[in-house]
């Protein structure tokens, strides 16, 4: 992959152009919260650019987990708008929590290191539209979260492309 990587890089840094001077903060003030999934290109599926938004992503797109990111977001580098979009087919809805500490565990029982898993939520969830719903009302009733942000919640369908607002 460092061969690839370098390759690309290359190409990318020969078409820079002034990129290198685009301001900290985001030009839409807008941070977006999704999945790590590698299928969701969240620039061209929202057809935003380089400088426009943060994108902070996590395993389900999770808001708790993306927290600290926020505060940081929004105290110092001026974002006032949240998106946070789930996908469809996402493996945060294929396991419990239980589940997947006892894989972990199981991967090398002689080892009482991996016990830590125990402290780890996983914050897998059922229902993919309820779960973007928990989300927002989470973020909108965070004391952290600054007041009067705008805060909305949309589902990415991974089989069309399509995006869609949920709340």
């Amino acid at each position: 992959m460092a061969a690839e990587f370098a390759k690309a890089n290359e190409k990318y840094a020969a078409a820079f152009g002034e990129k290198g001077a685009l301001p900290i903060q985001p030009a839409k003030k807008l941070a977006i919260v999704t999945c790590m999934d590698a299928r969701i290109n969240v620039s061209a599926l929202l057809g935003i650019q380089e400088g426009d938004a943060h994108i902070i992503r996590n395993a389900g797109g999770v808001a708790k987990d993306a927290l600290r990111s926020i505060i940081i977001s929004q105290r110092l580098l001026g974002t006032r708008e949240i998106a946070v979009i789930h996908h469809t087919s996402c493996g945060m809805v294929s396991f419990q929590t239980p589940q997947l500490r006892a894989l972990v565990k199981g991967s090398d029982p002689s080892n009482p290191a991996l016990a830590a898993v125990d402290q780890i939520d996983f914050l897998e969830f059922a229902h993919l539209e309820q779960s973007v719903k928990d989300d927002v009302e989470w973020l909108r009733e965070n004391p952290l979260v600054l007041p009067g942000s705008q805060v909305t919640g949309w589902v990415y369908e991974v089989e069309t492309g399509k995006v869609r607002q949920v709340i």
